[in-house]
């Protein structure tokens, strides 16, 4: 995919474009080479507009961070939360690195390429808009790599387009051991919540 690549280089092209997330807000730095460059993308505002920030988390998990909405919201709603942003795309990890820092949360939100995210690290919540068109096996793997890092009564919290295969990944997933509950559907995505099951 062309947006999942591996340089920091934005070629000077970088942009502002605002956001408005539980009520506040944002102004963020985007560049061509990411996700949803130009703002942000009906899948992540619907999931953002389905689920309200956690309330007592403190280690919280942004899986394909992309330019950062995500993680830099929750830092700023999770005062006591660390918010590892994850992404392969080292350009994205460094917008998410600025955009955290203009709204004054970078002390607690870690950019991180997946290998060097703490494996031993356990994750109250874990919020994804994953990357589906890397193809059904990468993304299995990937959610297999970190579904498994949720904390005891974690959650993730996923939106994934209907017409992506949202439907037989929820049957995937419960194959696979977790519970996986539609929260909402909205602008032909769904919502889920996922969690082991017990």
């Amino acid at each position: 995919m062309s947006h999942y690549f591996h340089t920091p280089d934005d070629g000077g092209r970088r942009r502002t474009v605002h956001a408005r997330i539980w009520d506040v807000d944002y102004e963020f730095e985007t560049a061509p080479g990411v996700f949803s460059a130009d703002g942000l993308d009906l899948g992540t505002g619907v999931l953002l507009r389905e689920n309200g920030p956690p309330d007592e988390a403190r280690r919280l998990l942004d899986l394909g961070c992309g330019w950062g909405p995500i993680a830099v919201a929750l830092a700023a709603e999770c005062p006591e939360a660390i918010v590892d942003a994850v992404d392969t795309n080292e350009l994205a990890l460094a917008l998410t690195a600025a955009n955290a820092q203009k709204a004054g949360v970078a002390d607690r939100v870690r950019t991180l390429l997946p290998d060097d995210a703490d494996p031993a690290a356990r994750y109250d919540e874990i919020w994804s808009n994953p990357p589906i068109r890397i193809g059904k096996d990468a993304l299995h793997e990937l959610l297999l790599t970190w579904l498994p890092r949720l904390a005891p009564g974690g959650v993730a919290r996923v939106v994934v387009g209907r017409n992506l295969g949202a439907d037989s990944l929820q049957k995937w997933l419960i194959g696979q051991g977790y519970a996986c509950v539609r929260r909402g559907s909205a602008k032909g995505f769904r919502v889920f919540d996922i969690t082991p099951s017990a």
